[in-house]
């Protein structure tokens, strides 16, 4: 019956992986003005397991998932056990700039990975996950009388769309049974597509289209420690660093610019910069994480980011800059995250409930970027529960966020969001030599 009940689960979770994949296809990753700058939104990192912690992972250490946010926390496991992570996300926002309001909702796919073991108190991982999504589109008519009085109406219009995802190879090993260390190498991909027209109704004048088409490829590495001490009976506490190399940036940009009349189209602009030659580099990362736990009840756990956009070129860069009202500077990028979580009675046999395990979490972020010399930041609180599926450690992790980045305040946007997590957690055991014949 419980062979019948784990077939069910797992193919569930790959039919609803073929639905979403289907489901992505033309769909944008993330929407939000501020993605028109640099990179595009830098995604927040880690599972549904991590998210509904309020992002914590750097000094995590527990044997019932992947915790792909420190390499060293790899080694926390059992040492037969495979383990699986597929995540999806389903985000609403209300956008807010003076009386000018609006609304949106997007439906991502976040990660999926596997992790098993090499060699006694080593492991592996692999996986997908973004990195950055680019999704606006807004529009606005020409107010100036002046201007209007000679050309007649004039409609701007800018909108872009793509992802940068990364791919992940990472293994852990652990020394004197407390020291745990960790690395990942990183493969960047992806394309992004930025546009604005400038549209004329009177048939005289030409209209405007220009944009960038961007390839992204980059190579880097992040590595980690963890090491833990006992406190006390079952109580341990785990101190974790980790840090990311900044990279340059591989591929191509091409910057056009068109003029249209009629069915007449002039090349105004046309070129193709290497990304290799432009040195511009996505910034380094710098994570610091305390935790403590109580043996497999509860746990709690603070974490500390730091990230230097400042010398990135993304300010400077065709492509990458933005031109016109809004100032557009690259930053210091750094993140609060604090979480914590509880299992009322994991080996309770009466009472479903008591075997689940809750959370919760909050975080402050400081984006990689200024608009018009002011810091973009976002607050928000996590709240979550793992519900056990069947044997193992299988399971279902769900999560809410509910935040806000920005104010309405110097003429910048506000966004108010609610994001909905699920996590489909995969657990067996592996070589496993029978008993019996």
């Amino acid at each position: 019956m419980i062979r019948k009940i784990e077939k069910i689960f797992l193919l569930s979770v790959f039919l609803v992986m073929s639905v979403c994949v289907s489901a992505q296809d033309g769909t944008y990753g993330s929407y939000s003005p501020y993605s028109i700058f640099g990179i595009g939104d830098i995604s927040r990192q880690g599972t549904s397991f991590n998210k509904s912690m309020g992002g914590v992972g750097i000094a995590t250490r527990n044997n019932r998932f992947i915790n792909y946010m420190n390499p060293a926390a790899l080694t926390a496991r059992d040492s037969l056990s495979f383990m699986a992570d597929f995540g999806l996300s389903q985000k609403n926002t209300i956008y807010r700039q003076g009386d000018l309001r609006s609304a949106n909702n997007t439906f991502n796919i976040y990660d999926f990975m596997m992790s098993f073991p090499i060699w006694k108190s080593s492991a592996f991982v692999v996986g997908i996950t973004p990195f950055s999504d680019v999704g606006y589109n807004f529009s606005h008519i020409e107010e100036n009388q002046d201007i209007i009085g000679q050309t007649g109406n004039i409609e701007y219009d800018s909108y872009g769309n793509g992802s940068v995802y990364q791919i992940f190879l990472g293994a852990g090993a652990t020394f004197w049974k407390n020291f745990s260390v960790g690395a990942e190498m990183i493969y960047y991909f992806g394309n992004v597509d930025k546009i604005t027209n400038m549209n004329y109704t009177d048939p005289s004048y030409r209209s405007i289209n220009s944009g960038s088409e961007l390839s992204i490829r980059g190579v880097t590495g992040k590595f980690g420690v963890q090491y833990e001490q006992k406190l006390g009976g079952d109580v341990s506490m785990v101190v974790g660093a980790t840090y990311k190399l900044g990279t340059n940036m591989k591929g191509y940009a091409v910057n056009y610019k068109y003029a249209n009349q009629s069915s007449v189209s002039d090349t105004l602009k046309h070129r193709v910069d290497t990304l290799g030659k432009e040195n511009i580099r996505i910034g380094d990362e710098l994570g610091l994480g305390i935790s403590v736990r109580g043996g497999d009840r509860w746990s709690a756990e603070f974490n500390y980011t730091r990230s230097d956009w400042r010398k990135t070129g993304l300010d400077s860069a065709p492509g990458f800059a933005v031109k016109g009202d809004m100032d557009f500077t690259t930053s210091v990028s750094q993140s609060f995250r604090a979480g914590f979580e509880i299992t009322p009675n994991r080996n309770d046999i009466r009472y479903y409930l008591r075997k689940c395990t809750y959370r919760a979490g909050v975080y402050y972020n400081q984006e990689y970027y200024k608009v018009n010399g002011h810091n973009v930041n976002s607050i928000g609180i996590t709240i979550g529960a793992t519900l056990p599926v069947f044997r193992w450690y299988n399971g279902l992790t769900l999560g809410i966020d509910f935040g806000q980045r920005s104010s309405d305040k110097y003429d910048m946007i506000r966004e108010r969001y609610v994001m909905f997590n699920i996590g489909f957690n995969i657990h067996d055991i592996w070589f496993q030599k029978p008993r019996y014949n």
